[in-house]
């Protein structure tokens, strides 16, 4: 089969039933699944252009006219405004909402041949809940049903909305706020533009939805260590975060998890004090204790062992391979992704794969 109109095949462990998965906004992919089969589209980009848009209807004419798939159901992410979305709602088939957070787990589900029960930690930027929240860094509980949402980061205003993915110190003065420190905001961020308004913007709550996103809370690190202040792009200061890491250290009372919610304000709280290379250190080192803590927690109340990593946070090496270490230690099973990504190019597989078992037990 012709690679620049198929990147990747897999070997499902049982039958489904034919499905399309039309993927999300961010670094779309399409993915055609029937019998033990899947097959997954090349990276078509970001559907905000009019060449990826094309491109995205094009691979779906193109993948199943070569597979000769018809499918009988299309999945699509919970976001209404979508292109993908709006796509599969125009294909007269029947339509099937998966979560994103959900499809990101399934994902790596359909690469390893598991049905479930796994707990999945879904750590990303933003997928949108069933409620209409901003969701990014959750733990599920999925099986061939569905997901149980148990866990998820604890909340943090994203002042300015959209605009806390590209200016770090956005989320940094969320911090700061969450930690009753208001009057240091404007003093900390002197000359940022928006700087000055920002407090008085949470204080009256104007603009500043919550969020469980760990991609944001890897902003607000970067934001209270000075990494970055300004991005060109959403994730590269977590990078250069990362790039810094040498040796990372654990702050024993830096979280703690309470009702499924996992809360790293005190280890926020030790940034505002710390130079960078110190903090890249600190903060990668507790995020992988605390996230070994909430995980062992998860498995020993309901007896899985198999633990999916996903999510664009996992493209971190450092966190994805010391939580991996961290885990086995533990005698739990981490499942990573490894043809597939772990970020938003691996939601139409699991997209596919969570519908398919879905409609198979119908």
């Amino acid at each position: 089969m012709s690679q620049d109109v198929i990147a990747l095949e897999f070997d499902l462990p049982r039958d489904v039933p034919p499905v399309l998965g039309v993927g999300a906004f961010l670094k779309n992919t399409v993915c055609f699944a029937s019998g033990k089969k899947a097959f997954v589209s090349p990276d078509v980009g970001n559907l905000d252009t009019v060449e990826a848009v094309y491109r995205f209807e094009e691979l779906v004419t193109q993948i199943g006219a070569r597979t000769g798939i018809e499918p009988s159901a299309v999945a699509h992410d919970l976001h209404p405004d979508f292109h993908s979305s709006r796509y599969a709602h125009e294909m007269g088939l029947k339509t099937v909402a998966v979560q994103h957070h959900h499809a990101h787990v399934a994902a790596i589900m359909a690469e390893h041949g598991l049905e479930g029960p796994v707990l999945g930690l879904s750590l990303d930027g933003f997928g949108l809940g069933p409620e209409n929240q901003s969701w990014g860094g959750e733990l599920l509980r999925v099986d061939a049903r569905g997901y149980e949402r148990i866990g998820h980061l604890a909340l943090l205003m994203q002042p300015g909305g959209d605009a806390a993915a590209r200016q770090p110190w956005r989320m940094g003065a969320a911090v700061l706020h969450a930690l009753g420190r208001n009057d240091e905001i404007s003093r900390t961020y002197a000359g940022i533009e928006g700087s000055g308004v920002i407090a008085a913007m949470m204080e009256r709550g104007v603009n500043c939805p919550v969020t469980s996103s760990a991609g944001r809370l890897f902003d607000a690190a970067c934001g209270l260590l000075g990494v970055q202040l300004v991005a060109e792009f959403e994730g590269q200061a977590p990078m250069m975060l990362e790039s810094m890491v040498r040796h990372p250290q654990i702050q024993p009372d830096g979280w703690r998890i309470e009702n499924g919610v996992l809360d790293l304000l005190p280890l926020m709280e030790s940034l505002t004090h710390m130079q960078p290379e110190a903090g890249a250190d600190l903060f990668h080192g507790t995020l992988i204790a605390a996230l070994t803590d909430w995980a062992e927690r998860a498995a020993e109340t309901s007896g899985i062992t198999d633990i999916a990593f996903c999510g664009g946070c996992f493209l971190n090496a450092v966190v994805r391979e010391g939580l991996a270490d961290a885990l086995e230690r533990k005698g739990l099973t981490p499942r990573v992704a490894s043809a597939i990504t772990p970020g938003d190019g691996a939601i139409s597989l699991g997209q596919a794969w969570a519908t398919g078992l879905l409609l198979n037990g119908d």
